[in-house]
Parts: C-alpha cells; sequence; structure tokens
C-alpha cells in the first residue's frame, strides 16, 4: 500500500478541484426602475445575509434613485452564481460630469451625501470585485469609476483592490470619521465612564428647560400620524441655520421626497424610529432615525436653536440613548463626520472613504494625477503664500 496522505490534503485537494471546476460569476446590467424593482427580496435577502450597511437595501436605493435621479442613466450591476442565486449587487450610473475642472464621463454610486453610506454587497467581495471591475473595463463609455462613503474594510474596496492588480490608477479619500458608540448593559454603566462634569452638565441642562414647562418624549415608529410628525421635524430643522443656508430637508422638493419615502419604508418594515423632545408639547428637538440590526442610525437631526443655551438636542440625546440601551439596541451610529458632542458620547469611530478608479490611458493618468497630486500641491502652495502674506 502507497504511504497515507497527511491529514486533511483530501479535503485540500477537492476544494481546489471545486473551484477549478466552479463557473464564473455571470454579470447582468439593469438599466430600469421597473427591472431593478424586480429584485427586491433576493436584494434584501442579500444585504442580510452579508452583513452590510443597511443604506443599500432596495428600498432605499430606490427612494434615492426615484428622489435624486429618475432620469439617471442607471448601470444596476448583479451577478449570479452557477446556481443562478444573486450573490453580489453594485448600484451604479453612468454621467458626465466635472472632475477637478476637466469634463468626464463617469460611473458613480447611486448615492449622495443624504445616503449616509454605500457599499457593494457581495458573498464574496473578492471574486465580485474582480468579476463587476471586469465586466465595466469591458465598456469604453467611461473613464472613472467613483465609489462614495465606502466604510473602512467595507466589500467596496475589493473593487479598488482588483483595480490595483490589474495596474489602473487608483486614489482614496476619507470622506468622514463617524462616531460610535456601543451600548453597555446600562445606562448607568454608561455614566459611570463619563466625567462628574459631563454627569453634571447633563443634570444642568435638563433643569433648565423644566423650568421653562413640562417636557416630554415621543418616539414615532408607524402610524396615522406619521406625516404629520415628519412635517414637524422638517419644520423645526429649517427654522434653525439649515433652513438659513437652504440645506434644510423641507427646502428641496428632491431631499424631501427622499426622507419621506424612507421614512413610509423603514415604519411599513419596522425600522423607523422618529424622536421628539416636546416643551408643553411644541417639539424642540428631533431625531430622523432608523434601526438597523439593532443599531440606532440619525441621519438628520434638529433643535430649536431658540433654546441653544438649554442644549435640547443634548436632553433628547440623553433619552435616545436611554431608550435603546433599555430596548436591548447594540450602539448609536452618530453617521457624518467628527463633532464635539458626538465624540464626548462615543467609544470609536468608523472611518469612510470615497473610492477612485481610472482607466489605464494617458487620460485616466491625468485625471488621477489632477485630482491626488496637481491640486493638493495648489493647495499647499496657496496656503503657505497666505501664511507668508505675499502678495503675487
Amino acid at each position: 500500500m502507497g504511504d497515507a496522505l497527511p491529514e486533511g490534503s483530501a479535503d485540500r485537494g477537492f476544494d481546489r478541484a471545486l473551484k477549478e471546476t466552479s463557473r464564473p460569476l455571470r454579470v447582468q446590467e439593469h438599466h430600469s426602475l421597473k427591472e431593478f424593482q424586480s429584485l427586491e427580496d433576493e436584494w434584501n435577502a442579500l444585504v442580510d445575509s452579508t452583513g452590510a450597511v443597511p443604506f443599500v437595501r432596495h428600498e432605499c436605493i430606490g427612494a434615492w434613485i426615484a428622489s435624486f435621479a429618475p432620469k439617471a442613466a442607471l448601470v444596476i450591476l448583479t451577478a449570479r452564481d452557477g446556481d443562478a442565486r444573486l450573490v453580489a449587487a453594485l448600484p451604479l450610473l453612468l454621467e458626465r460630469a466635472l472632475f477637478c475642472g476637466l469634463p468626464v464621463r463617469q460611473m458613480v454610486s447611486t448615492a449622495n451625501t443624504h445616503s449616509s453610506r454605500f457599499d457593494m454587497i457581495a458573498e464574496d467581495p473578492r471574486e465580485a470585485g474582480r468579476a463587476f471591475l471586469d465586466h465595466l473595463l469591458g465598456r469604453p463609455d467611461w473613464a472613472l469609476l467613483r465609489i462614495i462613503d465606502v466604510r473602512e474594510g467595507g466589500a467596496g474596496w475589493q473593487v479598488q483592490h482588483a483595480a490595483i492588480e490589474r495596474g489602473l490608477p487608483v486614489g482614496v479619500w476619507e470622506s468622514a470619521r463617524s462616531p460610535y458608540l456601543a451600548f453597555p448593559s446600562s445606562y448607568e454603566e454608561l455614566l459611570a465612564t463619563k466625567s462628574p462634569l459631563f454627569r453634571a452638565n447633563l443634570r444642568r441642562r435638563r433643569r433648565q428647560l423644566e423650568k421653562l414647562g413640562t417636557l416630554s418624549v415621543e418616539r414615532v415608529t408607524r402610524g396615522d400620524a406619521l406625516a404629520e410628525r415628519l412635517e414637524e421635524g422638517f419644520a423645526l430643522e429649517a427654522r434653525g441655520w439649515k433652513g438659513l443656508s437652504g440645506s434644510a430637508m423641507s427646502q428641496s422638493p428632491k431631499t424631501r421626497a427622499f426622507y419621506r419615502a424612507i421614512a413610509e419604508e423603514a415604519a411599513q418594515r419596522g425600522h423607523l424610529s422618529l424622536f421628539f423632545l416636546r416643551l408643553d408639547g411644541a417639539p424642540i428637538a428631533f431625531h430622523f432615525g432608523l434601526v438597523y440590526d439593532r443599531v440606532y442610525y440619525v441621519p438628520k437631526l434638529a433643535y430649536d436653536e431658540a433654546l441653544t443655551r438649554c442644549s435640547p438636542g443634548l436632553v433628547l440625546l440623553e433619552e435616545v440613548i436611554k431608550d435603546g440601551i433599555a430596548r436591548g439596541l447594540r450602539g448609536y451610529d452618530f453617521l457624518g463626520d467628527e463633532a464635539e458632542w458626538k465624540n464626548k458620547w462615543s467609544s470609536s469611530r468608523k472611518p469612510s472613504h470615497w473610492l477612485f478608479i481610472f482607466r489605464k490611458t494617458i487620460r485616466g493618468r491625468a485625471l488621477r494625477a489632477a485630482k491626488f497630486d496637481w491640486l493638493p500641491r495648489l493647495r499647499r502652495f496657496f496656503r503657505a503664500i497666505g501664511r507668508s502674506g505675499r502678495v503675487l
């Protein structure tokens, strides 16, 4: 008899043979909302099974397209395995734009600043990243692929890695470093980690508001009053600095439609968690909150800036954190970038990045150099001139 095989070698040989005989992923493009809508059930099943960021759920992407890009040239990529199962998805659109002042045709995420986060959805991110990039390289109609707000370690990074393997020019820009608070077992345990000054400030702000009237907290998850409550939140935000700057939710029909659609979908699916802090019944602070996989996310918030000295936003935040811990949530994701008030509560940071992939052409290299070499040098030069006080 021959020598026995080393332990585990038969399994490894079987795995290699299986991989060698497995069929490559079949990539498809979907160009209409109707095609996209037909993917809803398996799309969301894929999001749930892969732990993808909740903002790439089917209803979120659909609301974004309907609100911000109803006439866009959609290029929604899906990949199926040999059994025709949906195993990866990457929703994109093709557009003409200016990039560093240069006209360019680019593939971009179906996302913007209101999307919170974005990512590729994939069972095997490395395989999907390679398959999607190779498919896109077969199209000659784009010079730049831009995937925005991908979390550190997200699946979308594998598209970037595939580009590096193929020698394409790439670049990365950190877009945000979002604070995150992991919930302990009790609110008292959380407070015990804070300084006496921090705890005293919480008590003082609450007392200041209670001297003005009766405080109450309302949590809205669904119901006939949802539309009315949304209007209250929109109106509160519009009365503040966002209203003055023109960036409030209610001031743009597209933005208003997006948040209304997200709220209605989230209410139907059990993800909505709007919070109001009220003073004698009137709203003085508001959270547009969403709960996915036991994490509370806050894409939008507002407070009555006439009461800034009493910090109604801080008082509501404390109430929301108490509620989340009591209901067994895992944490609070502040979204957006760092801010002092967020950092005082948070236990960690979650970086997000924009990923840039350029064609391996003279134009592609020039676009990459313009973004990541020439413009940074110009900014450093003008900052140095400003510091020195020289006049050109």
